[in-house]
């Protein structure tokens, strides 16, 4: 039963992968843009700090109404707190770099 579960998770990755070279081939290029590259680099840092920080909460048992308001804000203070990080993650990589005595 295991072998039939592998070949068709084997199937569907090798469809997957076909699929996806067939879509790319028919994209057209894309115009390079530093802002929209540093735009989406920034939310994506942003996601990945918000989704570990909420997972880091939700394991250590702290109550969701604590940390995740819903009736006080407006938008969620860990997303914008997550933000916050994001943005001054290059400021503080900076900074570390210089003090380990590497300049960027």
């Amino acid at each position: 039963m295991s072998i039939l579960y592998s070949v068709l998770l084997a199937l569907g990755i090798a469809v997957s992968l076909r699929t996806r070279v067939k879509v790319m081939m028919w994209r057209s290029p894309e115009a390079p843009n530093r802002l929209a590259k540093a735009i989406t680099q920034l939310v994506g840092t942003a996601g990945g700090i918000y989704i570990s920080l909420e997972l880091l909460l939700t394991f250590l048992g702290i109550p969701e109404n604590i940390w995740n308001p819903s009736t006080v804000y407006f938008i969620k203070p860990l997303a914008v707190f997550s933000l916050i990080i994001a943005i001054l993650q290059p400021y503080g990589q900076k900074i570390w770099e210089t003090v380990r005595g590497r300049s960027v």
